[in-house]
């Protein structure tokens, strides 16, 4: 494997990895109002363009990094609509 491919999936796990602590604490807490709906729906539109983007050019970081990104800030705006819109 090329030292690119191993910096960019580096940076894929990181970048990814980063969302885990706010889903697990959205989860275990269920309080998500301080969660912009804005930034969730923006991010995952974001998110969307760079798999798809990553899929046309055959990138295997940024289809990695952006698959998993994609569910878990999903996982969050399923949380937001649950738990978080006001009460």
């Amino acid at each position: 494997m090329e030292i690119i491919t191993l910096i960019g999936l580096g940076g894929a796990f990181l970048t990814t990895v980063a969302f885990v602590p706010q889903v697990i604490k959205s989860f275990t807490t269920k309080h998500t109002e301080d969660l912009s709906l804005g930034w969730i729906c923006c991010l995952i539109l974001g998110i969307t363009l760079w798999l798809i983007y990553g899929a046309i050019i055959m990138d295997i970081p940024l289809i990695f990094a952006n698959t998993f990104s994609f569910l878990l800030a999903l996982s969050l705006l399923i949380m937001k609509l649950k738990w978080g819109m006001g009460k």
